[in-house]
């Protein structure tokens, strides 16, 4: 087995592809990916094993520049982020990430020790879920670039964005505009509020609410990466409702308030348009005994006279509604 650590002043291009991927391959390896993994990596393919229930796939995309910077946040962190991305899109179907496949592309001139760490971060995060890395690729490119898909199981049946009906209420589940906060102070120069930084650069899902709001009834649910308004945007035009937040629903934590303070921002416009904490939104039948953890934040009501709409306090919102990617 190679020597995980290269030389410090080893590049991607010293290392060359296969070097790269006998590293990759013996880090991942560290962590046991379970004995439904009948071919790991190493392969042309994995061969996985589904005991009970429906598979869930899906797929990101983190590119440099774009939805990170090596000045912000160190590999390991990337890692972290770029996991953590993709395990919560099956925790928002109400299921849990079993597998997953990464795609690395970089300059020959990156320090390999830059990519391994990044494979370490990876794979810390997925382990914290029991999930296991069972393939990928690498190739060059002028920019690091990471795509990433994940497999994972429902046990009951997925919770769509369709689902949400008139008379349910909208709840939230996990720290909100936290990362938003964070962003807010690197873009300025600072690291403080350490705790916002620490959060955009290492989101904390609620890993064990997806599947909690399935089985307590959750009609519709979205994994909030884009900002909250804006996925709440997104549950509102796929299930045909409109959905009313109530700022009052939410408590803004002392350091966002203290950010907002030095910088003349709305404390509550981190919480409405900021995404990548990877909380979770969800409606829920009315009178339904909401999960530990959960929170009642708005409601749900038949679509007004222009269509499916999203408002915060019976009227829209005048702020940020989100982030693109375009």
């Amino acid at each position: 087995m190679p020597d995980a650590l290269p030389a410090p002043d080893a590049t991607l291009a010293d290392l060359g592809e296969f070097g790269l991927i006998d590293r990759v391959a013996a880090i991942v390896r560290e962590v046991a990916p379970g004995e439904d993994v009948l071919v790991g990596p190493g392969d042309d393919a994995a061969v996985l094993r589904v005991r009970k229930g429906h598979v869930v796939v899906s797929t990101d995309l983190v590119v440099e520049g774009r939805h990170f910077r090596t000045d912000w946040a160190d590999a390991v962190d990337v890692g972290h982020r770029a996991a953590a991305q993709n395990i919560s899109d099956i925790n928002a179907m109400g299921g849990r990430a079993l597998w997953l496949t990464v795609g690395f592309a970089a300059p020959p001139t990156l320090p390999a020790r830059w990519a391994l760490d990044l494979v370490r971060g990876f794979a810390e995060e997925c382990a914290s879920v029991g999930a296991g890395v069972v393939g990928g690729d690498v190739t060059s490119a002028d920019k690091i670039t990471i795509a990433v898909t994940v497999l994972g199981v429902c046990t009951v049946s997925p919770v769509l964005r369709s689902g949400a009906q008139a008379g349910d209420v909208v709840a939230l589940c996990g720290r909100q505009g936290w990362a938003a906060g964070g962003l807010g102070v690197l873009g300025r120069g600072f690291r403080s509020p350490r705790v916002l930084v620490d959060a955009y650069r290492r989101p904390e899902p609620p890993y064990d609410a997806g599947g909690v709001a399935a089985e307590a009834g959750a009609t519709a649910m979205i994994d909030v990466s884009d900002g909250l308004l804006a996925d709440a945007a997104h549950v509102a035009r796929a299930s045909g409702v409109s959905i009313d937040l109530r700022s009052a629903s939410f408590e803004i934590p002392e350091p966002l308030l203290a950010v907002a303070g030095a910088t003349g921002a709305d404390p509550l416009g981190f919480v409405l348009g900021g995404g990548e904490d990877h909380s979770l939104l969800a409606t829920f039948p009315a009178g339904t005994a909401l999960p530990e953890a959960w929170t009642e934040v708005g409601v749900v009501a038949a679509p007004g006279p222009d269509g499916p709409a999203v408002t915060v306090d019976g009227a829209p919102y005048e702020g940020s509604t989100g982030w693109t990617h375009f």
